[in-house]
């Protein structure tokens, strides 16, 4: 309006040119036919021409896109007059797209003649990343409250089959230790043994997506998980439904240690792994890589990656790639396209979104269709080193009848937590709450307790220690579990109490915990 209203005034075409040039926003004047015939300073410092390259140009030169400006964007200003803020995108000398909001202003003489039109260019590439952070922002969320949704509700399913899975586990190994090792019925234990475990690792994987079932406590290298799990059973029945595949190994020589759960992040890879051959049905090569990465600013991807120092797992395939719109839906439950019954259950990419997660990472991923996928897992980095654990043996975890009480709301648990501590060499007693616990204590000295977390209805783990903390200051106390270790958990350790025992009950886990506690 500025320029128009310059024109109608006396002033020279070539004072209103000046003008034009000095101003600090991108202006081209161009002629009825859309031939650039002025730009001023910002234009050529956004697009990176000089002003005798843009002169004589078609207005359409300066677009990413071919757009018949005469036939269409001018003529449109012509009738209306002008048009304001249509978005395009520009494309400078060095070929950078950038968006931009365009407008256009007839110019006339006195007499009404149009002798050309004003385009305004405004660059809006802080604008566009700004909506697209806020978009990603948004979907992050989104995503995030959706897997805690399912989350709890794996959470509950995982809780009730734990307890339902505590006999089918433990009862055949103390049966298998009371059995001849010739007895014929010797092996149809040792299948329900088995198949209570596989049953108890699928409750685990619950647990994983209801992010309640990892402890990430010990220091491991990923190199070590990589090679355990290539060597292992479960890799080579894996890859005995894929021929073809040929798996390679390119692992950096001094990785960074992670904090974390080794039988978690083994079954990442393995599902990981899993997926890339499912996505090579024809053969192919997987590489499984790992390397130290320093972030040292904000690095956006499917998830944004916080500056630190980070051990990054990386699993990549030629494969048929995933499609955009199943990206979003890759880490929900049962969300899947592989053969169910042979490629496994539903949550695997699940298992590895709760496992990252619990890990305090964060997952990036690269896919073309029809070019292959690349995982990569940003572990946070420590710099504590790894301790070897020691070996035991039956004889280490025996006791000599001292007395155990097991706090418990569940029969079964009880039965079976009585039964291997006195296979153990103990001697346990039980009670069905934490209120009948602090009555026992009242008139019972005990050697040990042993605490069940969780107790409906009533007083839980905790405050049961507590209240006979208050009877018996020293009481040497273990809490077990279900789930992983919580913030009650690790208060109640505050107070004393041992290591977290985790559920369903193992002979060698508990011996050892409990031997432990009674040696402090």
């Amino acid at each position: 309006q500025m320029t128009e209203d310059l024109l109608k005034t006396t002033v020279s075409r070539d004072y209103v040119d000046n003008i034009i040039k000095t101003m600090a926003e991108c202006l081209v004047v161009v002629s009825p036919e859309a031939i650039i015939q002025t730009v001023n300073q910002g234009t050529c410092d956004l697009l990176g021409y000089k002003e005798e390259e843009l002169i004589g140009k078609k207005i359409s030169f300066i677009f990413a896109e071919e757009l018949r400006f005469k036939d269409k964007g001018l003529e449109e200003i012509i009738k209306k007059g002008f048009v304001r803020n249509e978005e395009k995108t520009c494309l400078s000398k060095n070929g950078r797209k950038i968006p931009a909001l365009c407008s256009g202003s007839v110019m006339r003489d006195r007499n009404g003649n149009i002798q050309g039109i004003v385009c305004l260019v405004q660059d809006i590439t802080e604008r566009k990343q700004a909506e697209e952070e806020k978009r990603n922002l948004e979907e992050n969320l989104r995503r995030s409250q959706k897997m805690e949704s399912l989350g709890i509700l794996a959470g509950g399913v995982a809780h009730d089959l734990n307890n339902v899975l505590t006999g089918i586990v433990s009862f055949p190994e103390l049966i298998l230790l009371d059995m001849p090792k010739d007895h014929k019925q010797r092996r149809l234990v040792e299948t329900i043994k088995k198949s209570g475990q596989r049953a108890a690792e699928i409750v685990q994987d619950l647990l994983t997506l209801a992010r309640r079932g990892v402890a990430v406590k010990d220091v491991l290298n990923l190199n070590d998980l990589v090679k355990e799990y290539v060597y292992s059973p479960e890799h080579e029945k894996g890859m005995s439904f894929h021929s073809g595949i040929n798996v390679k190994r390119n692992l950096e020589n001094k990785l960074l240690n992670i904090k974390g759960s080794s039988i978690h992040l083994k079954k990442t890879i393995m599902n990981l792994v899993s997926n890339a051959a499912e996505a090579q049905p024809n053969g192919g090569e997987i590489i499984v890589s790992t390397e130290n990465r320093s972030i040292d600013k904000l690095m956006k991807g499917y998830d944004n990656i916080p500056e630190g120092d980070y051990a990054v797992l990386k699993v990549e395939d030629k494969g048929h790639g995933i499609a955009k719109d199943d990206l979003d839906k890759i880490f929900e439950p049962f969300y899947t396209k592989k053969v169910m019954g042979r490629s496994g259950t539903g949550l695997g990419m699940a298992v590895v979104w709760g496992t990252v997660k619990d890990h305090k990472g964060r997952i990036n991923i690269k896919s073309v269709k029809g070019q292959g996928t690349t995982f990569e897992l940003y572990f946070p980095a420590t710099r504590e080193g790894i301790t070897e654990e020691e070996r035991f043996s039956l004889k280490d975890y025996m006791g000599n009848g001292q007395s155990i009480l097991i706090v418990d709301d569940i029969e079964e648990q009880k039965n079976i937590a009585s039964l291997m501590l006195e296979k153990l060499g103990y001697k346990p007693f039980s009670v069905s709450s934490g209120e009948e616990a602090v009555e026992y204590v009242k008139d019972n000295s005990v050697d040990l307790l042993l605490l069940d977390m969780i107790m409906e209805p009533g007083i839980d783990g905790l405050e049961t220690y507590k209240r006979i903390l208050e009877l018996h200051p020293n009481q040497k106390a273990i809490i077990a579990s279900g789930f992983s270790e919580t913030t009650r958990v690790k208060e109640a350790q505050k107070l004393g109490a041992g290591k977290y025992l985790k559920k369903p009950y193992l002979l060698e886990s508990l011996g050892l915990l409990v031997k432990a506690e009674l040696n402090k």
